[in-house]
């Protein structure tokens, strides 16, 4: 079984070396240390969520500080192509629930999207409070993945705003796929960026689908949009299964 992991963002973990020590402490320490009673000789891993894991081993626990034995420094390497995942703002938690599992899937960033018909709306303090609530929800993914690398969530995107988001990922080579389910061409044929480094932007509509206007936009800027299958899935599901075929094709799931 996979050692548990605990997320240490801002610690230097690319410094330590096998053989020597660190100090887990923190929230992370206590969800180590008292909730989950970790003890001496346990394993577990820390990761700084920019790609860096430090294989432990548990020698002592204070309290909520958990001291550790490196048995080894790993370091995932960035991405050729970035993975992003453009969300659309759903009701009832299920443009959460497409988070979770894009980020259990491998998606390097996430991007919410204030589409037409989305029935959710974020303005002013609920927009923050509704994005941090996507923030935690990317890092309880992240542990539950074992993942080193934290997908960041981005700012609020309006579709004029991702037009221009998408137009700007093309010109730099990479590209963008509109998931539509009247689209001809199926994701499996969609052309992948050609060259390293690019971004592959996701675009997932809300309940009430993309509108005819935002995928003209979006098309207009150098989209393209595609069909996942015989299926209309759910803004929940949508995403999650591109990113996953998308991550295949990448050569991530070899």
């Amino acid at each position: 079984m996979s050692a548990p992991v605990f997320l240490a963002e801002g610690s230097d973990l690319g410094s330590l070396a096998p053989g020597g020590l660190y100090v887990l402490d923190g929230a992370e320490g206590r969800h180590a240390g008292v909730v989950q009673r970790r003890g001496p000789g346990e394993r577990l891993d820390v990761v700084d969520g920019a790609g860096t894991r430090l294989r432990c081993v548990v020698e002592s626990v204070d309290g909520p500080q958990v001291h550790l034995r490196v048995e080894d420094v790993v370091v995932d390497p960035a991405p050729g192509v970035v993975l992003t995942l453009v969300q659309a703002l759903a009701k009832g938690d299920r443009d959460e629930l497409a988070v979770e599992a894009a980020v259990e899937v491998g998606v390097d960033a996430v991007v919410p999207w204030q589409a037409e018909r989305s029935v959710v709306v974020w303005r002013g303090q609920r927009a923050a409070k509704s994005r941090a609530k996507w923030v935690a929800t990317v890092r309880s993914a992240v542990k539950q993945a074992r993942r080193a690398c934290l997908p960041p969530v981005g700012e609020a995107l309006t579709s004029r705003r991702l037009a221009a988001r998408a137009e700007e990922v093309v010109a730099a080579g990479g590209a963008v796929v509109v998931l539509h389910e009247d689209a001809s061409t199926p994701l499996a044929d969609v052309a992948l960026p050609s060259r390293e480094p690019a971004e592959l932007l996701v675009v997932v509509g809300p309940e009430g689908g993309i509108s005819d206007e935002e995928v003209a936009a979006l098309a207009d800027a150098g989209a393209v949009p595609a069909r996942l299958g015989p299926h209309v899935l759910r803004t929940s599901t949508a995403g999650p299964v591109a990113i996953a075929l998308l991550s295949q094709r990448l050569g991530r799931w070899g």
